[in-house]
């Protein structure tokens, strides 16, 4: 079972405060966004990677995927100012060059979440082919109270809650049509799963584990640090 994968990696992720795209960030000797794309190299499953990127930083983007020379091709595309342009932007490269005799799976995934395993890919990947748009998440292990003003208004029910995660996968067409409703509503979703719900469509949870984190803040990367040291010494 094939798929295709867009990662947004356009953002200059401000609340890592490094003074430029935490996608260059060096995790082990390798910047992050390189991780995250052997993922997705090594994965005979993946048939297309689509790195949506910064105009400002393609010259550094093109010299890292360079080092996978003779390995899966990474196509470039130039992101917007939003995640969700930039991810619409990637939707749209593998919707212009679809085979429109096949049911294309789409992922998109984070550039900056470096630890998603093969296995949760695959999970997902079936899980959309049958119900057309799938996340991965996690139950939330955390109280989660609802605050206004500094004080608490509810204790929410935490079996009914879970921490999204990414890759989220679609039907090319599905995410596709969502996008292109969501643009022309001017409705701005707070992840791809997000536009599926708001477009009327349910989308199926795939249970994932809690080491695919987002590296978002300074703190995060000394969580990925551990989570390379355990993964060396297994």
């Amino acid at each position: 079972m094939n798929y295709s994968v867009v990662i947004p990696a356009a953002g200059q992720g401000k609340r890592m405060r490094a003074g430029k795209n935490k996608q260059f960030i060096f995790l082990k000797n390798e910047p992050i966004i390189v991780h995250t794309l052997r993922v997705f190299i090594e994965d005979s499953w993946c048939r297309r990677i689509v790195l949506v990127v910064n105009k400002d930083d393609r010259r550094e983007m093109e010299k890292l995927i360079s080092t996978f020379k003779g390995e899966k091709p990474i196509e470039l595309v130039d992101g917007g100012t939003e995640r969700q342009q930039s991810v619409k932007c990637g939707i749209d490269a593998i919707f212009d060059t679809r085979d429109e005799e096949k049911e294309e799976i789409v992922l998109v995934h984070d550039g900056a979440r470096p630890f998603i395993k093969q296995e949760v890919i695959h999970r997902l990947v079936q899980a959309a082919a049958i119900d057309k748009a799938a996340t991965v998440a996690v139950p939330m292990k955390d109280t989660v109270k609802r605050v206004r003003d500094m004080t608490v208004v509810e204790t929410m029910d935490r079996s009914e809650l879970w921490s999204i995660q990414t890759p989220q996968a679609f039907q090319l067409v599905t995410i596709k049509e969502a996008h292109d409703k969501a643009e022309d509503a001017n409705q701005l979703g707070t992840d791809d799963a997000s536009l599926i719900e708001w477009a009327g469509r349910s989308v199926t949870i795939v249970e994932g584990d809690y080491t695919n984190i987002k590296l978002t803040t300074p703190e995060d990367l000394l969580f990925a640090e551990a989570i390379l040291a355990h993964k060396e010494r297994v």
